[in-house]
């Protein structure tokens, strides 16, 4: 019976025991085990019918399980983070996708959510990217162009000759060239008049007087020389520019010197200079400085400028290049198209206004062409070339003339050498001898208007002051540009009339009267 008793009781032990593994088995099946678990389930059993003792299993199958538990959660997190920063972006894209597909593109989420403006519209025309159009316009822009090329060379032939770039007539501008490197010895001599005052030998009223003599004498000889030859047009108003240019420096380098000069002579008798004045460069006369001057692609003198450290001779092979190109589509333009218009014109102020007028607005598209084509030639490619070549630094030469909403900003954008040169050495010493700010403007564009005359009406050799009036006319325009830009209160205005104004009225009106107006000298020599 005790034999039987105890094979009874650990019977019923074991079936009890084998009843509550069937019950821990099903739970770890039913949270979603796996083949690990079902493992583990099994070895537990096993432990069970063959260990006698329930407390100590139980210790140990807990202790087991606790230990595979953290595990598997640690081979979890290790699973689930990304191994680097690329596969960590992917993971939360996925998740993110997953979420979007789930959640953003159904039917009930609201489509329209706040007021948008269509991109054309007026409030959103001027923040969108106009590239594309752009690129449509250039497109649109060459085809058009193709063919009306390929239509006047049809009808008209090749107009083009030579003689547009060199005649036998040419070979008697001689005196011109000898007139231009003449030139030369005039800043030699404002030098020499400068060195005097350095060294104190000629008192200040002399040396006003002395560089207004070499103004004087730089400006008019050439001018006198150009009207006593039968000159070419093209090579009468290199020698204006030429001059004119050297004059501009000659006036930066007299007023710079004498402005150094003055501050030197407050320093040495112990006067206090303002705290916005301070002596960058000290008076020194040096002969580098002003022949490096007198090529810099500048009209404002200082004794330094900043300076780039070498000179990258493919960029400027490459930007003499783009140069001759330019030059040549100038040229093609020029005898192709608005030569044959202007031969068969007449004056705009004489006979039928409605043909003047039509002459006029079908003159206007090449003579934007040939006007860009100048400002990208000079501005933009030989000055740069020549701040190359000679290690100039501030290349400001121009900015962004062409988005003008007033004719007053288009002057302070379009040639920044002659503007600084304007505020620097007319608009500021007028306000500080007690000028208003009008009349100061008044007296730079009078200034402007008196040079932009000599270097066409002398070429020309007939002085009609068109260009005078036509640059004086820019101070009206210029308040009602600006009377426009405040009342509109829209940059389109402004910007559309200084357009019309420069590229369709004005331009042409004075190409043709200038035309005619040398036509007519030739007939009276004939």
């Amino acid at each position: 019976m005790a034999i039987s008793d105890v094979h009874e009781t650990s019977v019923a032990g074991d079936g009890a025991n084998h009843s509550s593994l069937r019950q821990r088995h099903s739970r770890v099946a039913s949270s979603g085990g796996n083949m690990f678990d079902e493992a583990e389930a099994s070895a537990e059993a096993v432990m069970i019918a063959s260990s006698g003792s329930d407390d100590s299993l139980n210790e140990k199958i807990g202790a087991a399980r606790e230990e595979k538990v953290k595990e598997r959660q640690k081979q979890k997190e290790e699973d689930r983070k990304p191994p680097d920063h690329a596969s960590r972006n992917e993971v939360q894209d996925g998740e993110r996708a997953a979420a979007g597909d789930n959640f953003t593109y159904r039917a009930s989420v609201p489509v329209h959510r706040r007021i948008k403006d269509s991109p054309l519209s007026s409030r959103n025309i001027f923040k969108q990217s106009h590239a594309g159009l752009f690129n449509l316009c250039v497109v649109v822009l060459i085809a058009v162009n193709s063919r009306l090329i390929i239509e006047n060379i049809m009808k008209y032939g090749w107009l083009i000759n030579s003689g547009f770039w060199f005649s036998s007539k040419s070979l008697r501008d001689w005196p011109l060239l000898m007139c231009c490197i003449s030139l030369n010895l005039f800043p030699l001599a404002a030098f020499m008049v400068e060195k005097l005052a350095q060294k104190k030998r000629i008192s200040e009223p002399v040396i006003f007087l002395l560089h207004t003599i070499i103004m004087t004498g730089e400006i008019l000889f050439p001018v006198l020389v150009i009207l006593s030859c039968d000159s070419t047009f093209l090579s009468g108003l290199t020698l204006m520019m030429v001059a004119c240019i050297i004059w501009l420096k000659l006036v930066s380098y007299a007023h710079t010197s004498h402005d150094l000069r003055s501050l030197s002579l407050s320093i040495e008798k112990g006067e206090t200079l303002p705290n916005n004045l301070n002596m960058e460069h000290p008076y020194r006369v040096s002969f580098r400085s002003m022949a490096y001057f007198m090529v810099a692609p500048t009209l404002c003198y200082q004794p330094s400028y900043p300076r780039t450290p070498s000179v990258r001779k493919g960029w400027v092979f490459r930007q003499l290049i783009k140069l001759v190109i330019f030059t040549g589509l100038m040229g093609f333009i020029i005898e192709q198209y608005m030569h044959p218009i202007v031969q068969n014109s007449q004056h705009p102020f004489k006979g039928n206004l409605l043909y003047g007028f039509e002459r006029t607005l079908k003159l206007s598209v090449p003579n934007v062409y040939v006007w860009l084509c100048m400002f990208y030639c000079f501005f933009h490619l030989w000055l740069n070339i020549l701040a190359e070549l000679v290690q100039f630094g501030d290349r400001e030469f121009y900015k962004d003339w062409w988005n003008a909403k007033t004719v007053d900003e288009y002057w302070r954008n379009w040639n920044m050498p002659v503007h600084k040169w304007i505020v620097r050495h007319i608009y500021f010493p007028c306000i500080r001898h007690g000028m208003s700010k009008n009349a100061a403007v008044l007296i730079a564009f009078l200034i402007s208007a008196v040079f932009h005359e000599l270097c066409i009406a002398v070429p020309c050799h007939k002085f009609k002051l068109w260009a005078f009036i036509g640059i004086m006319f820019q101070v009206p325009l210029s308040i009602v540009t600006s009377f426009l830009h405040e009342k509109c209160k829209s940059s389109m205005v402004g910007n559309m009339v200084f357009w019309f104004t420069f590229c369709i009225l004005g331009q042409p009106m004075c190409v043709l009267l200038y035309y005619h107006d040398w036509m007519n000298r030739h007939r009276e020599h004939n």
